[in-house]
């Protein structure tokens, strides 16, 4: 037999569409050729795959090969076709059977010797494969990410040996064995954080809610070590949640790691990082900061120290939870349903109203004026973070320890639990129907939104969005209805310092 046919997958986005490997043999001088849009990982697997092919004790055809990756106007790169390349030039030279390839898919890179190394995007390729019933064989390295998904079959092997001797029925290849997850995920403690009444309550209903939040405060106060503590109070992610989670980071160049599983990301990118480090970019479109963030907390340092077309960029996604790349030779879309948590200084110096404080006015304004009042607008809770206590600073007594993060945990998983009950969805993702139907006030407490509303010169969009924080505080309060006590707190989260000397 002259022609074989192998099946792959390649990587778009976070999906994995199925590759096509036709293989024809036929008389010629001998070359290989691969056809089919391979960028040049994929070209320089001919070199890798005669190697391997030939430290394995195979015979290299010395014919002209043809190698068509279809379909063709679909972009392939990296080294995850070598696998399924070398089996379709043993297959098409009847060196192994052909008809064992039937209802399988390959991938996996390999060494010059044969041996079969790790590739990206594993979740998204043993997701789609197993949609189709078929069975994926791929890199031992990257057998514990493949089991993740449940009712999945697949097999793995170190060696293209032990592929082609299961292909020929010489032995078995076992199926992937259930990878051990990680069932104790550990966060840091919300009890490390002494004082800050306020701020933690606000972290508490930021969690309860999936609400954004930003902390202003001088240096020293707790900010980034409250924003590191999201996550332990955040509820448990669901199996959906986590394979999406999961599915960002394997095609990741990071890649994913299955102690990772199940584990809330905290992503923390530096203020210097760029736009397409944020939202992610490249010839072969990659995810950025804020879809590896999907599921959960994206903590910006600093704000107003960022580019303002970084943060910019942030304004679409924080609407519609995903992000959208265009190329000229592709367009992938990547989740980016993130929780926004920032923090920013008062004034450059960060000692605003202090007698340490030097800053000019004209300096605070220009300072403050680098977030935008678009971007400040789709933030849902404002607090300020007043210095530490300094006798906070030494060590607490039995008597003075602060709730932990399990016993957060709990109310914010009842509430939570209360809102998908009664909307499907978090609060934060209330439409404007939903938001008349399940927000509903009392017309002196009308009254009091409009008046704060008018005062502090909000926007129609921080209307509805100090109506979602109430709603969050009453779920928390385990309320029905929205009550006064609850809308005055969520209004008091709106709230900034705006002294600028």
């Amino acid at each position: 037999m002259s022609v074989a046919t192998v099946y792959s997958r390649a990587i778009t986005g976070i999906d994995a569409p199925v590759v096509t490997v036709e293989v024809h043999i036929s008389n010629g001088l001998p070359s290989l050729s691969i056809v089919g849009m391979p960028e040049t990982a994929v070209k320089e697997s001919k070199d890798r795959v005669r190697s391997a092919l030939i430290n394995s004790q195979f015979t290299f055809p010395q014919q002209r090969i043809t190698i068509n990756l279809a379909p063709a106007d679909l972009p392939k790169e990296g080294g995850r076709f070598d696998l399924p390349i070398a089996l379709g030039i043993l297959a098409a030279s009847e060196q192994i059977p052909a008809s064992a390839l039937k209802d399988k898919e390959f991938i996996g890179e390999l060494g010059l010797t044969g041996e079969l190394r790790s590739v990206r995007g594993v979740l998204p390729t043993i997701l789609a494969t197993s949609a189709l019933g078929r069975e994926l064989i791929l890199p031992a390295s990257n057998a514990q990410e493949a089991s993740l998904v449940e009712n999945a079959v697949s097999r793995s092997a170190s060696h293209l040996l032990e592929i082609c001797a299961y292909l020929s029925g010489q032995q078995s290849l076992e199926l992937t064995a259930k990878a051990e997850q990680n069932t104790k995920l550990e966060y840091p403690d919300l009890a490390d954080v002494r004082g800050q009444t306020h701020a933690r309550r606000a972290l508490e209903v930021a969690a309860a809610g999936n609400h954004s939040l930003l902390m202003s405060g001088p240096p020293g106060t707790g900010k980034t070590m409250l924003a590191s503590r999201l996550p332990g109070i955040l509820s448990e992610m669901t199996e959906q949640e986590a394979v999406e989670s999961a599915t960002v980071h394997s095609i990741s160049s990071q890649g994913f790691k299955v102690e990772q599983w199940r584990q809330r990301p905290f992503r923390t990118p530096h203020h210097t990082a760029s736009a397409v480090a944020m939202v992610g970019g490249g010839g072969q479109p990659k995810p950025g900061e804020i879809s590896l963030a999907h599921n959960g907390v994206l903590f910006l340092d600093e704000l107003p120290e960022f580019d303002r077309k970084v943060l910019e960029v942030l304004r679409e996604p924080i609407e519609s939870g995903k992000i959208t790349i265009s190329r000229a030779a592709q367009q992938a879309e990547f989740p980016a349903r993130f929780q926004l948590v920032t923090a920013m200084n008062p004034c450059p110096c960060g000692y605003l109203g202090q007698a340490r404080c030097h800053c000019t006015e004209e300096q605070v304004r220009r300072y403050r004026a680098k977030v935008s009042g678009p971007l400040m607008d789709r933030i849902d809770m404002l607090i300020e973070v007043p210095p530490v206590a300094k006798s906070m600073l030494r060590p607490a007594t039995e008597d003075e320890q602060e709730e932990n993060s399990a016993t957060v945990r709990e109310r914010v998983v009842m509430a939570r639990k209360r809102q998908i009950e009664r909307a499907g969805k978090a609060n934060h993702l209330l439409e404007h129907k939903e938001l008349e139907l399940h927000c509903r006030l009392s017309d002196n407490d009308y009254q009091l939104l409009e008046t704060a509303i008018n005062r502090l010169g909000l926007s129609a969009r921080a209307y509805h969005r100090i109506l979602k924080v109430a709603r969050t505080i009453a779920d928390l309060a385990g309320s029905e209805n929205i009550q006064t006590p609850h809308l005055s707190e969520a209004i008091s989260y709106r709230r900034l310092d705006t002294r600028t000397t």
